[in-house]
């Protein structure tokens, strides 16, 4: 985990070299935030900003809730994990904000250790659970016990969102506070990284 706080954000010109033709890829919880901070992220770096769940909606002509309502969940990853890797290869480089499953696929996960950075944006179950209580697309949250049910996907998702190169807190500060944070700690990920392959 890096821990933001005590570094100094780069230059965004300079973490874009440093980048290079990779990906950042932001993963972790339905209202962690990926796509409101990730929009901003690639607006400050200079980046296009894409959307996982939008592009597999467009691909399909569906919603996402109409996607498991009529195919189910498993067609739905496939789906997801096909999209992602599509957009990795032809697109980068870009920020790309996944959903929240999305990571939990190896072969995803593989795709994007290839090809890009993984930002994990980490939330409290309580900062979850208020942000996603206002929107309704959630199919995976149409239980009687949505609070339930999200800290059951939590506990499973969170050993392999850990998984991922940076985690970044997310937290109910201003949008740009926490992509200040991801900011600072993809600088400092970017040094390490050429700091090792130098040697």
């Amino acid at each position: 985990m890096t821990a933001a706080a005590s570094i100094s954000p780069p230059d965004t010109s300079e973490l874009r070299a440093a980048l290079g033709p990779r990906a950042i890829v932001l993963v972790g919880m339905m209202g962690s935030g990926k796509s409101s901070v990730g929009r901003r992220l690639a607006a400050r770096l200079g980046l296009p900003f894409v959307d996982a769940d939008t592009e597999i909606e467009t691909a399909a002509q569906m919603t996402i809730p109409e996607i498991f309502a009529q195919r189910g969940e498993a067609e739905f990853r496939e789906g997801e994990r096909r999209v992602i890797g599509r957009v990795l290869t032809t697109r980068a480089p870009l920020v790309l904000a996944t959903g929240g499953g999305a990571f939990m696929n190896a072969e995803t996960r593989e795709r994007v250790k290839e090809l890009g950075i993984s930002v994990w944006l980490r939330a409290e179950p309580e900062v979850l659970m208020r942000r996603v209580r206002k929107r309704s697309n959630r199919p995976l949250l149409h239980t009687d016990d949505p609070e339930t049910t999200l800290r059951r996907m939590l506990a499973e998702r969170e050993p392999v969102y850990a998984l991922a190169d940076i985690t970044i807190q997310s937290r109910d500060e201003p949008h740009e506070v926490v992509v200040g944070d991801a900011i600072a700690a993809l600088g400092e990920h970017l040094r390490l990284a050429a700091g090792v392959a130098a040697s």
